[in-house]
């Protein structure tokens, strides 16, 4: 159980990162992310404020989904407009810590985080796909790349980055909610013509619009303002998306390679 693990290692800090993370999913099984998403962060808020052997801090990765339709740049006071399931989880998670961290005393704090990349991104975003399928087509093994919306943009940061701000929100002496974002949009065909070029390729050769890959939350930006977390911590994303982009590519290409 979570109590006899929590128990067993007794931590300082606990971050919570788990969820079923795709947006697109959540309609598929709603009931399911909301027991991991919503529920699974209140089960450990609950621990945590029962446990007898220290008071342990407590971050929540909550999501720039639950902004929703609220208009960019979103901040700290951003109305919250979910506008999916999985949005809708992230909110209740998000409120339960507010909840927590002032009705119980509890260092509880949420790291609202925009779109973050690594090469450890999963197959089923689209970042990857774009890396992926990229990488393919230049080793012959692919011909073409189905896309929705190529001008839809994100405000994409750095994964790493985006853990050490989570690490310096924890150590500050009084809980509180932050952004964490670049501030900067980016378009996906921004994104794929920084691919593309970059294994020397024109992504326009290879690229093919599909309607069933639209999103209707994609017509509102969601673009983060990280003015706050920069003054109070320090923190600021240090890698460019360009950066980010040559990384993945390099890291699938060596997946390919050794493969």
């Amino acid at each position: 159980s979570l109590y006899r693990i929590i128990n067993e290692v007794n931590p300082d800090e606990i971050y919570n990162l788990a969820a079923q993370s795709h947006v697109k999913i959540s309609f598929q099984i709603p009931e399911y992310t909301s027991e991991v998403n919503a529920f699974g962060p209140l089960r450990i808020l609950e621990i945590i404020r029962h446990y007898k052997k220290k008071k342990i801090k407590f971050y929540q990765a909550s999501s720039s989904e639950m902004f929703g339709k609220s208009k960019p740049p979103q901040n700290e006071a951003t109305l919250l407009k979910p506008r999916s399931i999985y949005a809708i989880s992230k909110v209740f998670a998000y409120h339960s810590v507010i909840h927590y961290r002032e009705a119980y005393n509890i260092h509880a704090c949420n790291g609202i985080l925009f779109n973050h990349e690594s090469p450890r991104r999963g197959v089923n975003f689209v970042t990857k796909k774009i890396i992926s399928t990229a990488v393919k087509i230049k080793y012959g093994l692919a011909n073409e790349l189905l896309l929705g919306n190529l001008d839809s943009v994100r405000d994409w940061g750095y994964s790493p980055d985006y853990v050490q701000a989570m690490w310096k929100i924890l150590q500050l002496d009084s809980p509180s909610d932050f952004i964490i974002s670049t501030g900067e949009l980016h378009s996906v065909r921004e994104f794929l013509n920084i691919a593309f070029s970059y294994l020397n390729l024109d992504y326009m050769d290879y690229v093919k619009v599909d309607p069933k890959f639209y999103r209707e939350g994609e017509k509102i930006p969601l673009c983060g303002n990280p003015e706050k977390i920069n003054k109070v911590t320090g923190w600021k994303n240090k890698k460019k998306l360009e950066s980010i982009i040559y990384e993945m590519i390099d890291n699938e290409k060596n997946i390919l390679i050794k493969s």
